[in-house]
């Protein structure tokens, strides 16, 4: 797919693999920089490269082919988690990784005062938890929604009580100005301290650490996008999958985030592909729905890179899904081609419909996280995954992955056609 725009976006509960698709789209030198488009620091791709292997948290997954990354103004920037990566990817021979970053000033900030909200809200929800990843994703967006719609102490915004006096939510540009910084993140202790005490770095540490990562990093404006894209190819990489989408999920086990490639598409504002990434069996991590889950498949399927998390809980598995396949397909307004990771492995099935009586192929409007509880798959012997897909979905494979190491990817023929941007 070299010579295009495209953007790759995860078709599941995340960990499709997009990292090591982003990788191989990057691997030959022809891609001008990665762009995220949404998302966090809770991103966890994988990049294998012989004796190398990194999970990019915030850096694009090309870094380790020597392609930049731009964290655009729809991705919450977590400065101190950003420099510890930095420093990770250093130790696996990056040259200076910050020279390889851009970050918008318009960007979120994600601070330790969010990471401490958010957990502190998931540990109250027992056994009720979202199946959050703990980093503060969602109490970063929250927060920077209260002050625009004049959201009063007392009342409940979006589904939490606001218990004080919200200020103007911290960015990146915010960074290079310590008397704004500082009034920002005073009001942001101020309105978090009943929730979660001293739980999080004095004001003043945290103002100095952004400050310093002012200085270490290329902040830029709104327009770096189309500068970028005129120099050549750009990768959007989206994080988490479609099916933890903010609007197209199953609430309320989702992500404050627009996972479809919609924000991919604001930021170009012109023609680019969309590749659709799924694995050859379903999974997720932590709380919510998932119908064709077994615990056979995750036991014979076990990974190295996933696990149990602190705050997500269980990493699951089970059968391919193609009632949520195609759901997440249509979510994102169709997809240009296809890339099929871990065909490495066997003896697969998938799940082509739902039996809730009468046989339900595709999922009805109403409340899907209510329904998807009960459902029973029907799931079949899968021998031919590459072209049941192309069959299936109408659309091409592009990317293949039949291991963890980037000599098991294999990039295909350019797609035809693309979508308007």
């Amino acid at each position: 797919m070299t010579g295009e725009h495209v953007a790759v976006v995860g078709l599941g509960f995340g960990d499709e693999g997009k990292g090591a698709v982003v990788d191989a789209l990057c691997r030959d030198g022809g891609v001008t920089s990665v762009v995220r488009f949404n998302g966090g620091a809770q991103a966890a791709h994988n990049v294998v490269v012989g004796d190398r292997h990194h999970t990019f948290s915030q850096f694009g997954s090309g870094t380790l082919a020597g392609v930049p990354t731009l964290l655009s103004r729809h991705v919450l920037v977590e400065p101190i988690a950003l420099a510890t990566e930095s420093r990770d990817l250093a130790a696996l021979g990056v040259p200076d990784p910050l020279s390889l970053l851009s970050v918008d000033r318009d960007a979120l900030l994600t601070t330790p005062v969010h990471v401490a909200a958010n957990r502190a809200r998931e540990d109250a929800r027992g056994r009720d938890r979202h199946g959050s990843c703990g980093k503060g994703i969602g109490e970063t967006v929250w927060y920077s929604l209260l002050a625009p719609a004049k959201a009063t102490p007392g009342s409940v915004f979006e589904g939490q009580e606001v218990s004080g006096e919200a200020g103007w939510a911290p960015r990146v540009g915010d960074c290079a100005d310590p008397v704004r910084l500082r009034r920002k993140l005073d009001a942001l202790a101020a309105f978090y301290g009943p929730l979660v005490g001293d739980a999080f770095p004095a004001v003043a540490e945290m103002v100095e650490l952004y400050l310093a990562f002012a200085d270490a990093a290329r902040l830029v404006d709104g327009g770096e996008v189309a500068r970028l894209a005129a120099r050549g190819p750009l990768v959007f990489e989206g994080a988490q999958g479609v099916l933890l989408d903010q609007w197209r999920g199953f609430h309320p086990h989702t992500t404050w985030s627009t996972v479809t490639p919609d924000g991919a598409r604001s930021l170009l504002g012109a023609p680019l592909r969309v590749l659709g990434v799924t694995r050859t069996y379903q999974t997720r991590h932590g709380a919510g729905p998932f119908p064709t889950e077994d615990p056979v498949v995750r036991q014979r399927f076990a990974e190295p890179h996933n696990g149990h998390g602190e705050y997500q809980g269980d990493w699951r598995a089970g059968h391919l899904d193609a009632v949520l396949l195609r759901y997440a397909v249509a979510a994102c307004g169709g997809v240009d081609a296809l890339a099929v990771t871990h065909l490495d492995r066997t003896d697969l099935r998938v799940a082509t419909t739902y039996d809730t009586g009468p046989v339900l192929p595709d999922l009805p409007p109403g409340d899907l996280t209510t329904l998807l509880g009960r459902v029973v798959p029907v799931v079949e012997q899968w021998a031919d995954p590459i072209g049941w897909l192309e069959r299936e979905l109408g659309v091409p494979v592009r990317v293949t992955g039949s291991g963890p190491d980037r000599i098991h990817y294999d990039v295909r023929v350019p797609v035809a056609a693309g979508r308007a941007g």
